[in-house]
Order: structure tokens, then sequence, then C-alpha cells
């Protein structure tokens, strides 16, 4: 299936999580694996820019994290990154640098990459973002079938198992996802892409597309 891959997805140069995504072809199959990751590379970071503060969590000294946030770990905060006023990080969360996580915002079991935006009222669980996603306000991944079924990847024709009972979404580098939008389980949008706000999104999305509607996706123009 194409357009699904670490590669096809996500630029990893000098980004934390890259040793645990460069491990797996496809980005879902990380997520088992990020809480023994964070345990594993936390004790290593340099003390001269994380402080540890609590059981399994690391926050860069250099973040700002609101004092009614709450952290669970295991847990890696990166630098100059923002937590915000009542955020909710549930623990296995590998934040990159640079990134914002806003009021009311839950994450649980998540990688977000460097310079990733979940800035308001947004519920990202089991799922990785790239470089520079962003998702508007009210906009969530959802991460479990209404049926309980095991997640499958599905698209151009082709379903691909996950094995996975919980599997938000993939978002490749620099997506946009509108305001009030639901990511259905097991979507992946590929890396430059626009969702449009209000928008109910499963399967595969390709890059440099503009997403419309279910049925309706546009090639982007001149894309560098």
């Amino acid at each position: 299936m194409k357009g699904i891959t670490v590669k096809e997805l996500f630029s990893l140069e000098n980004v934390l999580a890259a040793p645990l995504l460069q491990r797996v072809k496809y980005p879902f199959e990380a997520l088992a694996g990020i809480a023994d990751f964070i345990k594993q590379i936390g004790p290593g970071l340099d003390p001269s820019v994380y402080d540890k503060r609590g059981e399994n969590i690391w926050v860069a000294k250099s973040a700002v994290v609101a004092p009614t946030a709450s952290i669970t770990g295991p847990c890696i905060i990166g630098e100059h990154t923002e937590v915000r006023h009542c955020a909710f990080i549930r623990g296995s969360a590998l934040i990159g640098n640079h990134c914002v996580v806003g009021n009311s915002t839950e994450l649980k079991n998540v990688i977000l990459i460097d310079t990733v935006q979940v800035p308001h009222y947004n519920y990202v669980g089991d799922s990785v973002l790239g470089s520079h996603a962003h998702m508007g306000a009210g906009s969530i991944t959802s991460n479990v079938k209404s049926d309980k079924t095991l997640v499958v990847v599905k698209g151009c024709g082709e379903e691909l198992p996950t094995g996975l009972k919980k599997f938000g979404a993939i978002l490749g580098d620099y997506v946009e996802v509108g305001c009030g939008s639901v990511l259905n389980p097991g979507t992946i949008i590929g890396k430059n892409t626009n969702i449009y706000p209000l928008s109910s999104v499963r399967g595969v999305i390709p890059a440099n597309s503009i997403y419309k509607r279910q049925g309706e996706v546009a090639e982007k123009r001149n894309v560098q």
C-alpha cells in the first residue's frame, strides 16, 4: 500500500523518536513500544537539558508546563515545548521539541514529532503525528472501533490488518486537520495534506492533497 511507511510519512533527522520509528516499516507498529522506549532512553537524557520530574517523567528545562497540567509517566517532553492549562497527559507520550499541547488536550500512547501543535480541546490516542502537523480546535483521533474489532488500514482497494484493537491516526509531516474533525481508527494522512473542518476521515489519504469529504479529495498544485 503506497504512502503509509515511516520513510514516506516522516523526516526523522535529529528526532528523539527516530530510533523507535526506524525499527519498523509502518508507524503503527511502533505504538506498542512507546512506553518501553521512553523508559530506555529517559535515564540517558542530558541532565543539563532535562529534569526528572517523577517516575519515568523527563521534562526539558526549556519547556513551559502549566501548574494545572496532569502528567503521568512514562513521558518525555522536549525542548521549548509548551504544555498548557489543564492538559491531560496519561502516559506513554513522547513529545518532541517546539510542540504545543493545549488547554484541555488529552494525550495517551502517542508520538508527537517536533513542532507538532494540538492546542485546543484535542484528544490524541494511539497515534503518531509528524513534524509540523497541526490539529485544529476540537479535532480528535478515534482510536477504537465501535464494534471493538481489530483495526484494518484501508486504501486504494487494499486492506492491511494491524493486529491492533487501539489505533487512532498517523499524520505525516505538515498535515493540517481542520477544526471539529474526527479521524477514525486506522486513518493515515500523507505529508502536506489539508483536511477540511468538520470532516469524518477514514482510510488512507494521499500526500499533497486537500480532503473535502469522503470520496472528494483534490490534489494540491504547485507543491514544493
